[in-house]
């Protein structure tokens, strides 16, 4: 055991939890697992810990054993808040709920620098809240890393490569401002209930700038042009961009035949650069 709090099956039963599939809850119950997750996101002793949709508080039990020294836990259930409380008395001065939604809370009301955020996201927001992460109005973020529970689709989309068939926005998103690996993998069984795919823990580590220069906004735009018609050649993808496209595409290292999947953060870079000026 990893602190003298009652198993996670014991907590789940004694406060009636079943996950819900309308929040998107799978929970985690194996404590050694959850512990695991912690260690991914490195030292904590010295950090504020955000964590978002902690259920019945299996990572938040990690995160504090592992010496976080102060957790924010915002959590939406509020059938979960007596056994995250019972955490919270075991840990005193250390933990932080908050009932409510992630998306409407500034956890910088109640965090001090530095700042990972570890999480075991609710499917159905997770994708959300890493893209509002990703893409603050200023660079670097409040966040030194992120430590991230997706399904395992998504967390490919996250690190994939030019070529690949699950390359596109998210992975230029989150590889022009972070370094982005998958450190874990997790079966289905893992999780009570079970769902119906694989899932896979992300590291994200903000750089202290982009990766290449470009305008944010204008990046955006292009990437998402590109990869609404990915099939298409980038000619005929862009070609809202104006009829001199296919000089525009030369002029950033591109063939106007390429696809938008062939062409890597760099290139778009270019091109985001080359249309900026026009």
């Amino acid at each position: 055991m990893i602190d003298a709090l009652p198993p996670l099956r014991d907590v789940i039963a004694a406060h009636d939890l079943k996950a819900r599939k309308s929040l998107g809850q799978n929970f985690l119950l194996d404590l050694n697992l959850t512990s695991k997750i912690a260690r991914q996101a490195g030292d904590l002793t010295g950090c504020d810990v955000l964590e978002i949709g902690p259920g019945p508080g299996g990572l938040t039990r990690g995160l504090l054993a592992s010496g976080a020294r102060h957790v924010l836990a915002i959590e939406k259930d509020s059938r979960c808040m007596p056994a995250l409380e019972q955490i919270a008395a075991a840990y005193p001065g250390q933990l932080h709920i908050l009932q409510g939604d992630a998306l409407d809370i500034d956890p910088l009301d109640h965090l001090t620098p530095p700042i990972r955020i570890i999480a075991n996201l609710p499917y159905n927001v997770g994708t959300e809240l890493l893209i509002r992460w990703l893409t603050p109005q200023d660079w670097p973020p409040f966040w030194q890393s992120l430590t991230l529970m997706f399904q395992r689709e998504v967390a490919e989309r996250i690190v994939a490569r030019p070529g690949s068939k699950a390359y596109g926005r998210l992975a230029l998103l989150a590889q022009w401002r972070c370094d982005a690996r998958i450190v874990m993998s997790l079966p289905p069984g893992a999780f009570t209930p079970p769902p119906k795919v694989s899932s896979a823990v992300v590291h994200l580590t903000a750089l202290p700038a982009p990766r290449y220069p470009a305008d944010p906004d204008v990046l955006s735009r292009v990437v998402a042009a590109a990869f609404n018609q990915r099939r298409k050649m980038l000619r005929s993808a862009l070609k809202g961009y104006g009829a001199d496209i296919e000089g525009k595409l030369v002029s950033a290292g591109i063939k106007p035949t390429d696809r938008a999947e062939q062409i890597s953060l760099e290139q778009f870079c270019a091109l985001a650069r080359v249309l900026k000026q026009a």
